[in-house]
């Protein structure tokens, strides 16, 4: 650690704004010293909860409750922690804050209690990054992936991994040493046998993982088309209730929308647009212009269409404005075509035939609705067990997916030119992504990068 690792630090524990209970937790070499500074020398047994009243700088009493301390190394972040529960008032907790600095502590950065359970081998990258995820999660199922990423289920996964490419990495570096021996072992079929296995393994964790930014992230769904299509009547369906306004006059929709929901577990934030037309309305051009803006940073756009309009509903070029491709051009962004008011023009409601991902539905009766929660779940990749995954986050898939590659290559240099040493270069390279994952080789940079973005206190 540096030398700022090494002070004492402060932070509230809890939530912003009023509550019944307020934390502010200390975590150092100095914590036991500063925690005597407020509440007075009497000794604090460690684990056991003792009353006593909170003194600011001059003496005066600041509030009343419980203090705990837990001594390192057998505290949440390996080093001397007490923490501090009064009553949840913001006032109160800035004040018992301004305490412990005045007695020497300096007030935590976001992540930095997380990271230094991580400095002191408490807990593994991936673990410490699901607490973040934890605290974060916006469904019951993103919060038990987070829980088993925490409890450790993604380490176990990815150490395991290691272990097999250390293992075979030995083999195949034995068999470079060693190439005077009768038996060539790269030829043997063990080798190959075992990067097979590897790459098996890997895959499925690949999935799981996959599966987990999914539940973690969730699919960005922009719902656009021309005025009175019912767009917003989508958003109110999907949503459960009414989240936008819907009226009969073209153009109620004039700026975002957003909302976030959820299929089957699967989170989606939901984003409805204005109606693409051409306007005089300088507030309704401006509407347009940021759904335009939406669409871009979208996983998946929605187009909705009157079904009342026929066969022309299904022309491209009539479902959004005669410029559109010049307002989205370099943007490959899948679309599903959403036909709306089959109540009305007397289609079918459920997936069109000989149109994939083109879907009939009546946003007024939910008619379809079911056929169409199906296809975006089937889009997104989203599988809905009574399995959890584990908690997974971009950098984790990356790193997942550079280990794949490099498990690839290496068994096209054994198969087509039986060469040790690039299958060598290969399986190293595999195992530091890996490692990456955890947090054995990790640089300070992505360190700083990943703690900041931790609320302060955790």
């Amino acid at each position: 650690m540096s030398a700022t690792d090494s002070d004492t630090i402060v932070a509230i524990a809890t939530a912003p704004g009023r509550g019944g209970v307020g934390v502010v937790r200390l975590s150092g070499d100095g914590a036991l010293e500063i925690a005597a500074g407020v509440v007075g020398d009497r000794p604090l047994h460690p684990r056991q909860a003792h009353f006593r009243r909170f003194r600011d700088e001059r003496g005066e009493v600041i509030d009343e409750g419980l203090v705990l301390s837990f001594p390192g190394p057998g505290s949440f972040t390996g080093e001397d922690v007490v923490e501090f529960q009064g009553h949840g008032g913001p006032v109160v907790l800035d004040m018992l804050v301004r305490a412990c600095l005045y007695h020497g502590a300096r007030q935590a950065r976001p992540g930095e209690f997380s990271q230094r359970a991580f400095l002191n081998d408490k807990l593994d990258l991936a673990q410490a990054e699901a607490i973040a995820d934890l605290v974060d999660a916006g469904t019951q199922a993103s919060a038990r992936a987070a829980l088993r990423s925490l409890q450790g289920a993604f380490s176990e996964e990815v150490n395991r991994l290691v272990e097999q490419l250390i293992q075979l990495r030995i083999y195949v570096e034995a068999a470079i040493d060693f190439p005077e021996e009768e038996i060539d072992f790269l030829s043997d079929g063990r080798v190959a046998a075992d990067l097979r296995a590897l790459l098996g393994q890997l895959d499925r964790v690949l999935a799981t993982a996959r599966q987990g930014r999914l539940v973690r992230e969730g699919l960005t769904l922009v719902i656009a088309g021309r005025p009175n299509a019912g767009k917003s009547s989508l958003m109110n369906r999907l949503a459960g209730f009414d989240a936008a306004i819907v009226t009969e006059v073209p153009g109620t929709t004039r700026d975002v929308l957003r909302e976030s929901i959820q299929i089957d577990g699967l989170p989606l934030n939901v984003i409805d647009t204005a109606g693409l037309r051409e306007s005089p309305d300088r507030v309704e051009q401006e509407g347009i212009r940021r759904a335009y803006e939406e669409m871009r940073k979208a996983d998946r756009l929605l187009v909705v269409v009157d079904s009342q309009t026929g066969v022309e509903a299904l022309k491209e070029p009539a479902l959004l404005l005669p410029d559109s491709q010049k307002q989205l051009e370099n943007l490959e962004l899948p679309i599903t075509i959403v036909l709306n008011k089959a109540d009305l023009s007397g289609m079918e409601p459920g997936p069109l035939d000989g149109h994939p991902d083109t879907f009939v539905i009546s946003a007024t009766s939910g008619e379809g609705l079911d056929a169409l929660r199906d296809h975006l779940k089937a889009v997104a990749g989203y599988q809905s067990t009574d399995e959890s995954p584990f908690s997974a986050r971009r950098r984790h898939i990356t790193a997942l997916e550079q280990a794949l590659a490099a498990l690839d290559k290496g068994q096209r240099q054994l198969g087509d030119h039986a060469a040790g040493e690039l299958l060598a270069e290969d399986l190293r390279a595999a195992q530091k992504a890996l490692e990456d994952i955890t947090g054995a080789f990790t640089a300070d940079d992505l360190l700083g990068r990943i703690f900041s973005s931790f609320c302060i206190g955790k």
